[in-house]
């Protein structure tokens, strides 16, 4: 007999009461730090993984360590429609970043198989484990595993304590040599839906509980190392000093008036590590990060330009050696426009009066990786002051819920439209 699907109220409820128990497995206690491959992070793999086989998905942790679970659908050899997200953070991050979207597909599926509903396609529920890129200088690694991207270079990639990214893996469970076994056949996926935060603070300045991503934006990464000459802080004069931490310092300056001339560009400089690091010693060597992101490509390499032109000179003016490595670019990502509509109607279909508002995201996403095999579409959700990467970052359960409803009912017009 089929059941009536859940309200946004019991979804929220059951989202918060997930998150809840996913979000007690961290590597740091006291605060949420889950990085990829560590036992954190195989701890709530292995209760994603749980989760899904109680909602009905059959589930497994893949060679790369994301957690996938699948529903059959009732048209045998149809193509799936993947709903996925990371359960990854940042050190002490948030409780809803990624972890959100994990939910919102285990919670739709689980509704879906309670009421009995068969959709004419299979539902995956993916977790991907990489996506904040945190300890690895990686990208999208466990999505582009997914995509048929994935570079064999990451494996020897080390973290900062000299773990080389393929020794964790094993010590993980995964299998470095089945990476590319999960590379997926063409045509085999319909869609790839992801509901996230959003991450800013537009959603909450209008007063929607949830918006359309139309395009993820284009963004770069790179290590910087400045070189100079080390000396004793009570006895080299300032004129003949050649003090690499102040050369970065002027360098992260010049980076922040470089993504203030271009609309709706960023730029940070992220880490910053002076060498020796005495209190009484001139820095003789510093490295730090540079992240720079904008709506459009053609700006993304205009900063780039700017930035190469901008630090030399520096470098020239100061007498100190420069080296910029790049480790990580993507290009902008647009959504794909039949999806967005679906989203739209799914809206509609919710029953909540809600706008159907649209708007870029400036962070990355797994969605990016998934592009490039299947059309892609996002589901943004309103989160406090646009605070994310943060223990303060927070929403409520209300958004939550209503987020998780409009995603079930964007199933139901997806399996419409396939009749």
């Amino acid at each position: 007999m089929t059941q009536t699907l859940p309200s946004a109220a019991v979804l929220g409820a059951r989202a918060f009461a997930a998150l809840s128990g996913l979000n007690r497995f961290s590597d740091e206690p006291g605060k949420l730090t889950r990085l990829y491959l560590s036992p954190a992070h195989r701890q709530a793999a292995e209760w994603v993984k749980g989760a899904m086989e109680v909602a009905g998905l059959s589930a497994f942790i893949d060679a790369a360590g994301s957690v996938q679970g699948r529903r059959e659908g009732t048209v045998p050899g149809a193509p799936a429609v993947l709903i996925g997200s990371h359960i990854d953070t940042v050190k002490d991050g948030g409780r809803f970043d990624g972890n959100l979207g994990v939910v919102a597909g285990i919670l739709a599926a689980q509704a879906l198989r309670d009421a009995g509903i068969g959709l004419p396609f299979p539902i995956e529920v993916v977790a991907f484990g990489d996506e904040e890129n945190v300890r690895f200088p990686t990208h999208l690694s466990t999505s582009e595993a997914l995509a048929g991207h994935y570079d064999p270079a990451w494996l020897e990639a080390r973290d900062s304590e000299g773990v080389r990214l393929s020794d964790a893996l094993v010590a993980f469970g995964g299998n470095p040599a089945g990476i590319a076994s999960l590379t997926r056949k063409p045509g085999s996926i319909r869609a790839y839906l992801e509901v996230h935060i959003e991450q800013g603070p537009v959603l909450e300045a209008e007063n929607e509980p949830v918006g359309i991503v139309t395009a993820i934006n284009a963004q770069s990464r790179a290590r910087v190392r400045v070189t100079g000459e080390a000396g004793h802080a009570g006895t080299v004069p300032m004129a003949l000093r050649k003090d690499a931490l102040t050369a970065a310092a002027e360098m992260a300056l010049a980076l922040e008036e470089i993504a203030a001339a271009h609309e709706l560009a960023v730029g940070t400089v992220g880490v910053l590590s002076p060498e020796p690091g005495a209190t009484n010693v001139v820095p003789g060597a510093a490295e730090f990060t540079i992240d720079y992101r904008a709506p459009r490509n053609e700006t993304l390499a205009a900063m780039e330009a700017a930035i190469r032109n901008r630090f030399g000179a520096i470098a020239a003016r100061r007498g100190v050696g420069l080296e910029i490595v790049p480790y990580a670019k993507a290009e902008a990502v647009p959504m794909d426009p039949q999806l967005q509509d679906a989203f739209a109607a799914g809206m509609a279909r919710a029953g909540s009066n809600l706008s159907a508002r649209r708007l870029p995201s400036g962070a990355g996403h797994d969605a990016m990786a998934m592009a490039a095999i299947a059309p892609v579409a996002m589901l943004f959700v309103r989160n406090e002051k646009g605070i994310s990467h943060s223990p303060r970052e927070n929403m409520t359960e209300a958004d939550a819920g209503t987020a998780i409803k409009v995603l079930l009912e964007t199933l139901l017009e997806l399996a419409e439209r396939s009749k």
